[in-house]
C-alpha cells in the first residue's frame, strides 16, 4: 500500500486525511512546524527534520496559500509531491493536474482545464472547459468556473463564487464568498457582490 506524509496537523490536514482514507492509502505521519496538538487521531505529530522527509511522497496540508508556498520552496529538494483526488470526483481525461494538488470530494473538472502545483480545489467544485488556474490557488467549497477562465498565483476565490467566461483573476487576488466576477480583477484586488466589485488593492 503506498505511503503519504502530511506537512500540516490543522482543520485543512483532517479533510486530505479522508480522502487518504477514501483512496485505499496509507498515512504515514504528520509533521507541522507548530503543532496543535501532540497526536492527529492516532498518529504523532513530529516536527519536521531532513531525514522525516527525505525519498517521502508529501502533500503539504496548509490552507494558506503564502505560508504552503514557503514550506514547499523550504522542502522541495528533499522530497516529492503527490497529486489527491477524492474518488468521488470527475477529472476529464483531457485536463492536467500539477504536483500537490489536492481535489475534494464531488468536483467536477471538465475538458482542457490546466491546474498548476499545490492547488486547493475544494468541495463541489465545477470548472468548466479550457480554464488555466496557476499554482497554489484555493478554490473554496461550491465555486462555479465558466470556460475559458485564468486564475493566477495564490488567488483565493471564495465559497459559493461564480466567475462568467473569459475573466482573468490576478495573483494574490481575494474573491469575496458568492461574488459573482464579470470582469477582469487586477492583482492583489479584493473583489466582493454581485455584481463584484473591488473594495481594496493590496499594495
Amino acid at each position: 500500500m503506498s505511503s503519504l506524509v502530511l506537512y500540516g496537523a490543522g482543520g485543512h490536514a483532517k479533510v486530505i486525511y479522508d480522502i487518504i482514507l477514501s483512496n485505499n492509502l496509507l498515512l504515514e505521519y504528520l509533521l507541522d512546524d507548530n503543532p496543535p496538538s501532540s497526536f492527529f487521531h492516532h498518529l504523532e505529530v513530529f516536527k519536521p527534520e531532513h531525514d522525516l522527509l527525505n525519498h517521502k511522497k508529501v502533500i503539504v496540508a496548509v490552507g494558506d496559500a503564502n505560508a504552503r508556498e514557503k514550506i514547499v520552496a523550504k522542502i522541495e529538494n528533499q522530497c516529492t509531491f503527490e497529486t489527491l483526488v477524492h474518488h468521488s470526483s470527475f477529472v476529464s481525461r483531457f485536463s492536467e493536474l500539477g504536483e500537490g494538488t489536492v481535489v475534494m470530494p464531488q468536483v467536477c473538472i471538465n475538458a482542457e482545464v490546466n491546474i498548476g502545483k499545490h492547488c486547493i480545489i475544494n468541495t463541489a467544485c465545477v470548472i468548466e472547459h479550457e480554464c488555466i488556474i496557476e499554482d497554489f490557488v484555493h478554490l473554496s467549497p461550491s465555486v462555479t468556473l465558466a470556460g475559458n477562465i485564468t486564475i493566477k498565483k495564490r488567488a483565493q476565490i471564495g465559497i459559493g463564487a461564480r466567475i462568467i467566461p473569459g475573466v482573468t483573476i490576478g495573483e494574490d487576488a481575494i474573491i469575496g464568498a458568492g461574488t459573482v466576477v464579470i470582469r477582469d480583477v487586477p492583482d492583489g484586488a479584493t473583489v466582493v457582490g454581485n455584481p463584484g466589485k473591488i473594495i481594496k488593492i493590496k499594495e
